[in-house]
């Protein structure tokens, strides 16, 4: 079975989605027609783009590794490509990967240019496309998680780490034809939270210090996704200064490290109705 998309690309076909995307961008930034003015360089760049675009793309990946050339009528994608006649060449992928039908969908639109169609020898895409939202805390720790799929109550494990926009496959949870059941692609959104804010692995919050703890050091206790830890707080620590906790962050899903996060120091300053009026007048004098 040839692998056409990924000779386009240059690279093997148990490459990494890492080493595709950084040769999609070696290659489209060399083709790139306000760069390249030889002839045939938009044509190869477009056909670098429609390449990327299959192979970084989970689903599609997974459709094109199975049927490989075939998809094409037989061809390389370069010559199936180059036989559009002008024909724009995402429109045609599009048609091919899905766009509401899977390969049932493409039914006789290649068959006038000798393609012969696609409507023999293919079976039916099964899979189905759902959006979900989790919680921020199973974002950030991971772990089994209860979800609604076509009227299934089905159970979960979210990794660690993940983020709004990623992809996670759930085997056989999608429709099914004559004893096969395809998977379903749930595409993540995380929701927001009221404590933490995130960038990359590095979390983000806000810590409510005493006035006096603040003038004179101490330690307070800062809950994290980790576990409540006791921090000190430096002598004439003022508000909005930054404390940086190691390691307390997002872990991240290929490196495995944690990021770190950061808090904020919020100065709680006392009600001056409730304090010593003769320490109220002392202050008000000196301050």
């Amino acid at each position: 079975m040839s692998n056409s998309l990924y000779e386009t690309l240059g690279v093997d076909k148990n490459a990494s989605s890492d080493e595709i995307k950084k040769a999609y961008r070696k290659l489209a930034r060399k083709y790139h027609p306000d760069i390249n003015k030889d002839p045939g360089a938009e044509d190869k760049f477009k056909e670098i783009n429609a390449a990327y675009e299959i192979l970084s793309d989970d689903e599609k990946r997974t459709q094109y590794d199975t049927y490989g050339d075939n998809m094409f009528g037989g061809q390389s994608f370069h010559d199936f490509a180059n036989a559009q006649g002008g024909a724009d060449i995402n429109d045609i992928l599009r048609n091919i990967f899905g766009g509401g039908g899977g390969f049932g969908g493409f039914s006789g639109g290649f068959s006038s240019r000798g393609f012969g169609g696609f409507s023999d020898g293919f079976e039916p895409n099964l899979d189905i496309n759902t959006k979900i939202t989790i919680p921020f805390s199973a974002a950030v720790n991971g772990g089994e998680y209860t979800i609604n799929i076509s009227g299934e109550s089905v159970k979960i494990k979210i990794p660690a780490g993940v983020n709004s926009g990623e992809k996670l496959r759930i085997r056989s949870k999608g429709k099914s034809l004559n004893g096969r059941r395809g998977d379903a692609i749930l595409n993540l959104e995380v929701s927001g939270d009221d404590t933490y804010k995130r960038d990359g692995d590095d979390l983000y919050k806000t810590v409510d210090v005493p006035l006096k703890t603040a003038l004179f050091g101490g330690k307070i206790e800062v809950s994290t996704f980790k576990k409540d830890v006791s921090i000190k707080i430096s002598p004439n620590t003022k508000n909005g200064q930054k404390i940086r906790l190691k390691g307390y962050g997002v872990q991240n899903r290929k490196s495995g490290i944690y990021g770190d996060m950061y808090l904020s120091v919020n100065v709680i300053l006392p009600n001056v109705d409730m304090l010593d009026k003769d320490l109220a007048k002392m202050m008000q004098d000196r301050l």
